[in-house]
């Protein structure tokens, strides 16, 4: 039976561990994940992470939007399967 299981993320790079952590080491392919903003907006999520920290340079920087979660959904078809998805959703 296939289904979709998702998770929303508060930054970027939490998205971007989890996926890395499905695809690596649970073997999930990339096509079957999908991310997307948790509101109808643009969004990096709702906290800067990572490389959407603004340096000392770049004091002023405005191109890093914050207004909603990251989705991450994942279709599978296996239940084991979906377990361990569950599972990597819910480490990061």
């Amino acid at each position: 039976m296939s289904q979709t299981i998702e998770q929303i993320f508060a930054t970027r790079e939490e998205a971007d561990l989890a996926i890395e952590h499905l695809v690596q080491e649970h073997g999930i392919e990339r096509t079957d994940i999908f991310v997307e903003t948790e509101g109808e907006t643009n969004s990096s999520g709702r906290a800067a992470s990572g490389g959407d920290y603004a340096t000392k340079l770049e004091a002023g920087r405005s191109d890093t939007k914050l207004g909603g979660g990251i989705r991450v959904s994942v279709d599978i078809n296996d239940e084991n399967r979906a377990n361990d998805v569950r599972r990597a959703l819910r480490i990061v």
